[in-house]
């Protein structure tokens, strides 16, 4: 069968919709065409604005029109956020403080928390906060919820502004729990609102562990505003191993967990 480059372009976009990632070899070998054609073709949609080269192929760009709003994204790839968000919890001490940022996938470890004693959660997120105070209600687990207050966003469905940095520096934290929008080698952790980074940032900075959740959509994908760099993170929970090509030195203080699911195990083939 032979591909025209239409075809071939839509084939590797829509590849990058579902695993994030495409690489050269495999490419080649699917349109059974020679590597500098697909070269050829990645380096056109790059021009495009359609992905990102990277070394061996291509990556995602991420969202270059924003971060939809929360509840457009709470249906995504939703079996790898619960068991990120499933593994988050076992790492919960009782009796510990914990910071949780908003996002779909910090919304999971929420929809997982049970059977803890004696913890305290901050957030500045509503949809984290209301399913928590039913927790509590239902004394699935127990504790406090501090609701930080602020400035509503309300796509993100969350409190930002220096009202809610004030108050959030009156806290230290065991844990924090963050979402990102991206994370990639080069440029560590980012996220889409610039509002939300500053306070993912603070929660970073006043933990003693902090806990990424990214699904495998977020490896390699550099978002507006940038967070962190990985020296300040002490642990990555990912529906996919790290990748091969990512330096050993830079996560040699890292844990890097791969959350265990149903219907993606071994999805990308780059990991290790």
């Amino acid at each position: 069968m032979e591909w025209f480059p239409e075809e071939r372009w839509t084939y590797i976009i829509e590849a990058l919709q579902k695993h994030n990632k495409v690489k050269v070899s495999e490419l080649a070998d699917t349109f059974q065409v020679t590597m500098e054609t697909v070269r050829r073709d990645l380096d056109q949609l790059a021009v495009t604005g359609d992905v990102k080269r990277v070394y061996g192929g291509a990556v995602n760009i991420g969202y270059p029109q924003g971060e939809p709003p929360l509840h457009q994204r709470s249906n995504l790839m939703t079996e790898e956020k619960q068991a990120i968000g499933r593994s988050a919890v076992s790492l919960i001490e009782n009796g510990s403080t914990i910071a949780i940022d908003t996002g779909t996938t910090a919304l999971e470890l929420t929809h997982a928390l049970k059977e803890k004693v004696g913890i305290t959660i901050v957030t500045h997120s509503l949809a984290v906060a209301a399913v928590i105070a039913d927790k509590l209600a239902k004394e699935e687990c127990k504790g406090e919820l501090i609701m930080l207050g602020g400035q509503l966003n309300p796509e993100q469905q969350s409190m930002t502004g220096m009202m809610t940095m004030d108050q959030l520096k009156t806290f230290n934290f065991d844990q924090a729990f963050i979402s990102v929008g991206g994370m990639s080698m080069q440029n560590g952790l980012s996220d889409y609102d610039l509002n939300e980074t500053v306070i993912s940032k603070e929660m970073i900075k006043r933990s003693k562990e902090a806990i990424v959740l990214a699904d495998h959509s977020k490896i390699g994908v550099d978002a507006a505003c940038n967070m962190s760099s990985f020296d300040q993170v002490d642990v990555i929970i990912c529906s996919e191993a790290k990748p091969k090509g990512w330096k050993r030195k830079d996560f040699e203080n890292i844990n890097w967990i791969k959350a265990r699911g149903q219907g993606y195990e071994s999805r990308l083939p780059y990991s290790s």
